[in-house]
């Protein structure tokens, strides 16, 4: 079974950074899509940043040039690097990846069968 355990939330300034991380494991290969989701109280869980298994990178307007998404050399580990961090950033966040898939990944969590338990995130 696929198993993603995120890491590295917490409670920050507004202005601050975090970086999580999301660690992949019971399967082979690369994942063909992996990022990051955010559900926040009472709202609707929104796609953050995805990355692709060849590379292509997708954030959602509110975070990009603020937030970066990478993966390292086995495409096992993907890192959320959240600069200039928000009040409206507070969230819980949640890796999610997608096995496989042939059209371009998407920030659609719909779209995503697996999911890791979350990483809480509160910027004050």
């Amino acid at each position: 079974d696929v198993q993603l355990v995120e890491s590295g939330g917490g409670s920050v300034e507004a202005g601050g950074s975090l970086r999580l991380s999301c660690a992949a494991s019971g399967y082979s290969g690369t994942a063909y899509c992996m990022g990051w989701f955010r559900q926040a109280p009472g709202k609707a869980r929104e796609g953050v940043a995805i990355i692709e298994r060849n590379g292509p990178i997708t954030y959602a307007d509110s975070v990009r040039g603020r937030f970066t998404i990478s993966k390292d050399n086995r495409g096992k580990t993907i890192d959320l690097q959240m600069n200039r961090l928000k009040v409206e950033d507070t969230a819980m966040y949640y890796c999610a990846a997608r096995l496989r898939g042939v059209r371009r990944c998407t920030l659609v969590d719909s779209e995503y069968p697996d999911w890791g338990q979350g990483t809480q995130v509160t910027v004050s």
